[in-house]
């Protein structure tokens, strides 16, 4: 199976951490990078050729992760000259196979990627989403209005629950083909435009572990379970 690893961004929410690494090199525990744990995690559920898309301080990522042998994958690199976004990096790579993983250089998560792969594969959709339902609390007191401006509620600082996508993508190369190649394309686009089009796009609930490690309390959340989730998915560094 092969898997695309999105890795180009700057990381500008995780200042100051990143100002000197990229983000999926951020080291956990003091001891093994982001990247490494998503590699070993790709290589444990069959996934045996990796193309990491690179752009931000592409040269470190490229040092570190080299050609894979260490993993027992296969590695290459596709290089953006400018940002492009989420699906944008896509279209450089040219020899994507049928249905292909994509997902975020940045993500802690438990998800069995590979039966999550071959889901997306037994379907034959055109986009899986994993998603996650979070709560998000609101540090304001919320006011509902009435048209003419008066009050009808008020809550204090709510706790809303809505579902979202957790960066892993299982996409169907016919997605890819019709992209523009080299232009700044995201995931909202492939969302909104695969509405308009009436791509088959289903969403699979996801409720165990999951960390996007977008800013510094993110980190530092990262940092505080890695020990208790190195034993539990039995990472050997």
């Amino acid at each position: 199976m092969r898997a695309v690893i999105l890795a180009g961004g700057k990381g500008t929410r995780l200042k100051p951490y990143t100002v000197t690494l990229p983000k999926p090199l951020m080291p956990l525990g003091g001891r093994m990078s982001i990247v490494e744990i998503i590699i070993r995690q790709l290589s444990k559920a069959g996934f045996n050729h990796i193309t990491i898309a690179v752009n931000h301080m592409a040269k470190l990522i490229m040092a570190f992760c080299g050609e894979g042998e260490r993993w027992g994958v296969k590695i290459d690199y596709s290089l953006e000259d400018s940002p492009l976004s989420t699906i944008g990096p896509l279209t450089l790579i040219e020899d994507l196979p049928e249905h292909f993983l994509v997902m975020n250089g940045d993500i802690l998560s438990d998800l069995d990627y590979g039966n999550f792969m071959k889901n997306h594969i037994r379907a034959d959709n055109d986009v899986t989403v994993s998603v996650y339902q979070r709560e998000v609390k609101i540090d304001f007191g919320v006011f509902h209005l009435d048209h003419e401006g008066s009050l009808k509620s008020f809550n204090e600082k709510p706790i809303e629950d809505f579902v979202v996508s957790m960066g892993v993508y299982g996409i169907s190369r016919r997605v890819v083909e019709n992209l523009d190649r080299n232009q700044h394309y995201g995931f909202d686009n492939l969302m909104i435009d695969g509405i308009r089009k009436g791509n088959k796009i289903k969403a699979v609930m996801f409720s165990g572990y999951w960390l996007d490690i977008g800013r510094p309390e993110d980190y530092d959340q990262a940092n505080t379970d890695f020990e208790r989730l190195k034993a539990e998915w039995n990472l050997v560094d």
